[in-house]
C-alpha cells in the first residue's frame, strides 16, 4: 500500500510522493488523515521559505490543522483505539522540561510542531503520532470541523491571554479565519458585545452573517472596549486597537507584523492596559471540541474551498488568486495515480 504525501522539495513546488508506511511506536497511533486546513504559515513556507527564525532548509511536508481516523496503535496505547475519529493537536512537547512540568508545554524549547521546520506536517495519507496529541470527536462532528479545532484553539488561547470575562465588550481586529473564530469564542465565553474590524467587505460580510457588529478599519469611534483581540498582523492595528480600550483594558496580540510595532505608551499608560502575546496554545482541544460539538462555535462557516492532495499547490496560493476566500481544506485521500 502506498502512502502518498504532498512534499515541498523546494520553495514554490509540490510533488506527490510515496513516503512509506508509518509504523507506530509504543505510545503512538497511525492516523489516516481525512482533512487538513491550509494556514497562512503553510503559505509562507511555500512562497518564501521562512517565518521568523524558522527556515525551510530541505524537503518538507506542510499542514498542521488536522483530523483523521486511527487505523493502528502501538503496544502501550491506552487513550485511543483503531476506528476512533480524532482531532489532532500538532505539537509534541518533551514533557520533561521546566515549561512542560509547569503546564506550559506550548513553550517547550524542544517542541516538535507539525510543518514547522525541520519537522514534517500532515499533508500525507497516514502518519504516526503520539497518542497524547489525539482527541476523540463525537460522530456529529465532521473531519473538517475537527481539523479546524487548531485555529479555533488560537482563538481560545487569545481569549485566555486577554483575561476575557463574561460581560466584557470585545474588539476583534482582523476578520480572517482566526479573527472570526476568536470572535465566536469571545461570544461563547460570555462577552456582552463583539465588534469585528477589517478592510475587506467580504470578510466583514461574513462577520455580520455570524451576528457580529462589523466596521471598516479606521471608521470606528467607540473607545471603551474591555478587550482587544488583534488578529490581523497589520503594522498599525495593535496601536489603533489599544487606543480604543477603556481603563483596565486587556489585549491579546495574535497577528504578528513583519516589521517592528510602535506604541504610544505615554497615552496608553493612563488606562493601565495589559498586553499579552500569543504563541500557539495549551490545553485547548477539549474546550474546542466542546464548543464545536455544542454548536456554540461554527467553524464550518469559514471554509470556502476544498481540494484534493494533487491540488495542494493551488490550495496554498488560494488567497493570492481568490481574494474573497477564507479557509481551504485539503483531503489527502483524494489523490490521483502517481
Amino acid at each position: 500500500m502506498s502512502n502518498k504525501a504532498a512534499v515541498m522539495p523546494e520553495i514554490g513546488r509540490i510533488e506527490i510522493r510515496d513516503v512509506g508506511e508509518p509504523a507506530p511506536g509504543p505510545r503512538q497511533a497511525v492516523v489516516q488523515i481525512q482533512a487538513v486546513g491550509v494556514c497562512g504559515s503553510d503559505t509562507a513556507y511555500y512562497t518564501v521559505g521562512y517565518i521568523g527564525d524558522y527556515v525551510v532548509d530541505g524537503p518538507i511536508i506542510l499542514g498542521h490543522e488536522v483530523a483523521g481516523e486511527i487505523v493502528a496503535v502501538g503496544a502501550e496505547v491506552t487513550r485511543v483505539k483503531a476506528g476512533d475519529r480524532v482531532a489532532i493537536e500538532p505539537g509534541e512537547p518533551c514533557r520533561n522540561c521546566r515549561e512542560c512540568m509547569a503546564g506550559r508545554y506550548h513553550l517547550c524549547p524542544r517542541l516538535k510542531f507539525l510543518a514547522t521546520p525541520p519537522y514534517d506536517g500532515a499533508l500525507v495519507q497516514r502518519i504516526a503520532l503520539d497518542e497524547r496529541q489525539l482527541f476523540a470527536i463525537p460522530d456529529s462532528m465532521t473531519y473538517e470541523e475537527a481539523a479546524l479545532c487548531e485555529p479555533l484553539s488560537v482563538g481560545i488561547w487569545a481569549c485566555h491571554r486577554a483575561g476575557l470575562a463574561p460581560g466584557d465588550h470585545v474588539l476583534v481586529s482582523g476578520a480572517g479565519p482566526v479573527g472570526v473564530l476568536a470572535a465566536q469564542v469571545a461570544r461563547a465565553f460570555g462577552a456582552a458585545s463583539v465588534t469585528v474590524v477589517d478592510v475587506s467587505e467580504f470578510r466583514l460580510g461574513l462577520a455580520r452573517e455570524l451576528g457580529f457588529a462589523a466596521e471598516r478599519a479606521g471608521e470606528g469611534t467607540r473607545a471603551d472596549f474591555d478587550v482587544l483581540l488583534e488578529c490581523s498582523g497589520a503594522p498599525t492595528a495593535l496601536a489603533d486597537g489599544l487606543g480604543r480600550l477603556g481603563t483596565n483594558g486587556r489585549a491579546a496580540m495574535v497577528g504578528m507584523p513583519k516589521q517592528s510595532v510602535e506604541l504610544p505608551l505615554s497615552k496608553l499608560n493612563v488606562n493601565e492596559l495589559t498586553i499579552g502575546l500569543v504563541n500557539r496554545y495549551a490545553h485547548t482541544w477539549p474546550t474546542a471540541i466542546s464548543l464545536v460539538a455544542g454548536g456554540r462555535v461554527d467553524v464550518a462557516s469559514i471554509v470556502t474551498h476544498r481540494f484534493g492532495l494533487d491540488d495542494t499547490a493551488e490550495a496554498l496560493t488560494l488567497a493570492k488568486h481568490v481574494p474573497d476566500s477564507m479557509k481551504a481544506i485539503i483531503d489527502p485521500q483524494r489523490v490521483g495515480p502517481a
